[in-house]
């Protein structure tokens, strides 16, 4: 994907008429847009942005001298070079940006939920491909094509980049794009000025409580994508299993949102049964009244649901159900989401997995469990700097649904690991605790048995363990490979 960097707009043209700029400003080159002061190039507009832990108005005298031709920030701020005084820094960034890189594929889906928001756009950008559409997914993993990967850095982008994205992505042919909507995008008004044409939500489970000061502004951060991104008459796909699904789906249809709820409950498409096979599952569903059956080639209920939730998005986009649902018995999974990292010479997998809540380790463990003949065996821990209440639930979680458990680290960042490892291992204390990553692993394939699965949960793609502010590389693939190649038990 490759970005237009040569763009150039008159300050006139990116701003709204009731925001305070002197008209003196109005016909400013402006060559680009920049949220950090350390990389302001002359011509570019600074936009002070108000932040959790720093406010970006410290940084304008900075900007200024790198050559800003003017500064969004709030109403009032003073500055040397032009202001854009605004009530809302963060939505006014959005439409600028969405100005100013004002290319967008036709059609954009947005999927918001505590998990399954990756696999869901995935699953429905490889359903758009496989009927001939170009497609592509946007979030945790990065821009996805058929053509490859490519890192933006968060799973929603900040505004300039995303705006950046999308313009990208049209004018290299994209017309149908999938992008996950995180409560931190959302809140922040990131993807404000996107053109969401459909939206979906998986679920809501404890995750972010750092973040947001309680669980109902979280679901508030998470309805804005239905609240104020998309038209009141777009239509929606709801999955209506969680606790949640059923109020977000009544929410919507207090908008004026077309609902499909989809699931166990679903009634637009719901799952009937589900027979799970070593490394697929039948599927029986209904839609429109019309029951079916489809064998899905990855494991796991929460894929099935993650793969439903694509369909009903792809059959809302105007895909055939013999186009959706043919594509769905082609699905490919999705890096780091229950991916088969190496294999024991007795046939026991190894499975990577980004599940790092409650809910996820839950699901995750549930996941491999009809699969698995032997033990279901588990190595995890939890994020530093994180809701550090979610650490003894997951331990309890694991201590309910797996045989056999290993708790380690899991991006500690500035928190003492072992004081982390404590608290996960109140809800699991007969587990076995070994701090080093590589060591857990190592220790958890030695411990596989024919018939035995283990799951390496928490990290799933991510490349790098956060330790003190450093990045150290480290991936559980590789570390699961390599764990098996010394064993010398590889198939």
């Amino acid at each position: 994907m490759t970005v237009d960097t040569a763009l150039t707009h008159r300050l006139k043209d990116l701003i709204d008429a009731d925001w305070d700029v002197a008209e003196a400003a109005y016909d400013l080159d402006v060559t680009g847009l920049n949220l950090d002061s350390r990389h302001v190039k002359p011509g570019e507009i600074f936009a002070a942005l108000p932040g959790v832990k720093v406010d970006g108005r410290e940084f304008i005298a900075k900007a200024e001298a790198a050559g800003a031709v003017a500064i969004l920030a709030p109403k009032g701020t003073p500055t040397s070079a032009p202001l854009i005084g605004v009530e809302d820094v963060p939505a006014a960034l959005s439409k600028m940006a969405a100005r100013f890189y004002p290319g967008q594929p036709e059609m954009i889906v947005a999927v918001t939920g505590t998990n399954g928001k990756s696999s869901t756009v995935e699953f429905l950008r490889q359903i758009w491909a496989l009927a001939g559409k170009e497609a592509a997914a946007l979030g945790t993993l990065g821009v996805t094509r058929a053509t490859g990967r490519t890192e933006v850095g968060y799973t929603t982008p900040d505004a300039i980049r995303l705006h950046q994205s999308l313009s990208a992505l049209k004018a290299e042919g994209v017309t149908h794009l999938a992008m996950e909507a995180s409560s931190h995008g959302l809140k922040q008004k990131r993807m404000d000025g996107a053109k969401v044409n459909l939206g979906a939500f998986t679920n809501l489970t404890q995750d972010h409580l750092d973040y947001h000061p309680d669980f109902e502004d979280y679901y508030q951060a998470k309805f804005r994508l239905f609240r104020d991104l998309m038209d009141h008459d777009a239509p929606v796909v709801i999955n209506v299993d969680g606790e949640y699904g059923e109020r977000v789906a009544k929410d919507c249809e207090r908008l004026g949102h077309a609902v499909m709820r989809v699931g166990w409950r679903g009634e637009g498409l719901q799952i009937k049964e589900i027979t799970p096979h070593n490394a697929s599952q039948s599927v029986r569903y209904t839609y429109q009244g019309q029951e079916d059956t489809l064998e899905l080639p990855l494991m796991g209920e929460f894929q099935a649901a993650n793969a439903i939730v694509a369909a009903g998005l792809a059959l809302l986009s105007g895909l055939s159900s013999r186009q959706v649902f043919g594509a769905l018995a082609e699905l490919t999974g999705v890096a780091g989401r229950l991916e088969l990292a190496a294999q024991t010479g007795e046939g026991a997998p190894i499975l990577i997995d980004y599940a790092h809540t409650p809910d996820g380790l839950d699901k995750l463990l549930r996941a491999a469990r009809p699969h698995t003949q032997g033990k279901v065996r588990v190595i995890f821990g939890a994020g530093g700097d994180r809701d550090p209440s979610k650490r003894a639930k997951m331990g309890a979680v694991a201590a309910k649904l797996a045989d056999d458990i290993i708790v380690t680290d899991d991006n500690p960042r500035s928190e003492d690991p072992a004081a982390i490892r404590a608290q996960v291992l109140e809800g699991c204390p007969n587990a076995s605790e070994i701090g080093d990553r590589w060591a857990a692993i190592q220790d958890g394939v030695a411990r596989l048995k024919a018939g035995d699965c283990l799951l390496i949960a928490g990290k799933g793609h991510e490349t790098g363990q956060i330790v003190k502010g450093e990045i150290i590389p480290f991936d559980d693939c590789e570390a699961a490979r390599k764990a098996v190649a010394e064993k010398g038990i590889g198939a």
